[in-house]
């Protein structure tokens, strides 16, 4: 989701959509690779992302991480899309190195700090053990 909402915005996308409906349940990683694109747009100054179908749990885990302000919700928003409107896309399972999973779930965890202050306390650990397994730390141990 990282790569592609990248790609997009290159391209010169700002506007996302991520569909909850059959999401259970989101692990920090996922929530802070939300947050981290969000952060990107508002840097751009232009678009923004909206969350739809979010269940009461998934609502509640954004809250508590202080990341409801960053997305627009179906709810807060009253945003009701027609299809023509979207182009939905379906994204395959990532494919990706250790390297590159680590250095995903590390920006993902500094973008959840970023987005609320208040994170770093709860998230510490995770993002100093992520620093020390850092691969270009790995030369200096």
């Amino acid at each position: 989701m990282k790569e592609y909402s990248r790609r997009m915005i290159q391209k010169g996308y700002r506007a996302f959509v991520i569909d909850l409906a059959d999401c259970e349940l989101m692990d920090s990683t996922f929530m802070g690779t939300m947050a981290g694109i969000a952060l990107r747009l508002r840097e751009l100054g232009s678009g923004g992302l909206t969350v739809l179908h979010a269940n009461p749990r998934n609502r509640s885990l954004l809250e508590n991480l202080g990341l409801d302000h960053l997305f627009a919700s179906e709810l807060a928003e009253g945003m009701r899309m027609a299809p023509r409107q979207v182009a939905k896309e379906t994204l395959p399972p990532a494919t990706s190195d250790t390297t590159t999973q680590q250095a995903t779930i590390l920006s993902a965890h500094e973008a959840l700090v970023e987005a609320d202050p208040e994170n770093e306390e709860r998230f510490k650990d995770v993002l100093e053990l992520l620093k020390q397994e850092s691969p270009s730390d790995a030369g200096e141990s």
